[in-house]
Order: structure tokens, then C-alpha cells, then sequence
């Protein structure tokens, strides 16, 4: 299978954006494949947004967000307010925020929900993702639940057996608000990886859907002058 590297360049560092509906989900969902990122590349700019918490969602997740990004060279956690559960509903103000978002990031990598996640919060998430950002490299990544919504996903990232315990670790570490759900266990988190690793040739991954990737060897130059956003580099290598 042929690999596909993000560039690494010392003076212009690789703009991340993670979003996610609730306090554990961009951990959940991609929390080992930022912590690969963080240790393969030195120059990483993280912003990590999650839309919905209460006062000890907050606290759990700007505690492991923190966790996460312990070795990011630049990062920014924001945490909202809204209305958990209601996400379709609080769409007009939702959207807003990503107009917000849109105007102070450049992202060159966007991590959001599964565009076919059960959860209506995660659509709305998803949804909104697509329609802020039209040129850019768009990952979604999985959430495991009692809705049974997992799909084949297409894109993988494959993680050593650290990252995976670093992963799990922190999540059910942190989050002691969600320990009464019986989906918050560590095995839980090392099926999924152990399951998509076996999907890509390896033993551990982490699974996303991406549903466009423009190839090409050299960047092309968006209408600014700028290096257009959303492009993997063809040379060999790995995410």
C-alpha cells in the first residue's frame, strides 16, 4: 500500500484544526493520531475546539487536551457551550462559530465527525465542517457507541502499541464523568485500533473517512499567492 506524507517545513509550520462535539470526542476519535503527529513532526500548530461541555465537562477536557498536546509547539483550546444534544437545533448559532473559526485558522488538516455518525450533535459537526472549508484536507474520524454506526472507512493511520496505551490511558484517566458508561473502557479503545490495524496490514491504527485528497508533486498556488491548503505530498512516507 502506498504511504502518503504531510509535509514538514521548519519555517511554516503544518496548521491542524480538530473539532468535536463533546469533551472526549476528538481524543476518541484521533487522539492517537495527534500524538503520532506530535512526535513525527516538530513543527505543529494545533487548534482544538469542542462545542459542548458543562463546568466538569470543561475541566475534563481542557485536562486532556493538554494531555494531548503536551508537546505541540503552538496550541489553542477552545470550549463552548452548546446545548448537548440539541446541536441541529442551535445550528444558526453553531455555524456562526465556524465562520468565526474560518477566519482566524488556515487550516492545512481538519479532523471532524464521520459525516454518517449516528449522533445528531457529530452530524451537525460533520455537516458544518463541509460546508466552512471547500479546499482543504477533511479527515473523519469514528466514534464507537451503542448505535452500532461504525462503517469501512478508507484512510488509516497506523500507531505503535505506546501511542495506543498513551491513548486509552488518558481517556479513561481523565474523563470520570463518563466512567458509569460501559463503553468507557480501555479494551474498548484497543478493539477499534486493534480492528482497523488489521484493515490496513498493520497491528494498530486509527481509521478515518476522506472523502477527497488532491494528488500532486508540486503545491499549487491558491488565488493569493498563497500554498492552496488540503494537499498530500505524493513522495513516500507516512502520515
Amino acid at each position: 500500500m502506498l504511504p502518503l506524507t504531510l509535509p514538514q517545513n521548519p519555517s511554516n509550520p503544518l496548521k491542524v484544526l480538530c473539532l468535536g462535539a463533546h469533551s472526549d470526542d476528538i481524543e476518541i476519535g484521533c487522539g492517537g493520531t495527534i500524538l503520532h503527529l506530535l512526535s513525527s513532526h516538530r513543527n505543529l500548530d494545533v487548534v482544538w475546539v469542542v462545542f459542548s461541555s458543562g463546568r466538569e465537562r470543561e475541566r475534563e477536557a481542557r485536562t486532556s487536551a493538554a494531555l494531548f498536546l503536551k508537546h505541540a509547539k503552538r496550541k489553542k483550546v477552545i470550549v463552548k457551550n452548546f446545548r448537548d444534544g440539541f446541536f441541529p437545533y442551535e445550528g444558526g448559532r453553531i455555524k456562526g462559530f465556524f465562520e468565526e473559526i474560518k477566519k482566524s485558522i488556515g487550516p492545512d488538516l481538519i479532523f471532524t465527525h464521520y459525516r454518517s455518525d449516528r449522533h445528531q450533535d457529530h452530524r451537525t459537526i460533520s455537516d458544518l465542517t463541509w460546508n466552512t472549508w471547500r479546499r482543504h484536507l477533511i479527515l473523519e474520524y469514528e466514534i464507537p457507541k451503542y448505535d452500532g454506526d461504525l462503517g469501512s472507512p478508507n484512510c488509516f493511520v497506523p500507531l505503535t502499541r505506546q501511542i495506543c496505551s498513551r491513548k486509552t490511558k488518558y481517556i479513561c484517566d481523565v474523563f470520570q464523568t463518563q466512567n458509569n458508561k460501559n463503553w468507557l473502557t480501555e479494551d474498548t479503545f484497543q478493539a477499534t485500533l486493534r480492528l482497523r490495524g488489521v484493515e490496513c496490514a498493520e497491528q494498530y491504527a486509527e481509521a478515518f473517512y476522506c472523502r477527497k485528497l488532491v494528488f500532486g508533486t508540486e503545491p499549487r498556488l491558491a488565488a493569493d499567492g498563497t500554498r492552496a491548503r488540503g494537499r498530500a505530498s505524493s513522495d513516500a512516507g507516512k502520515l
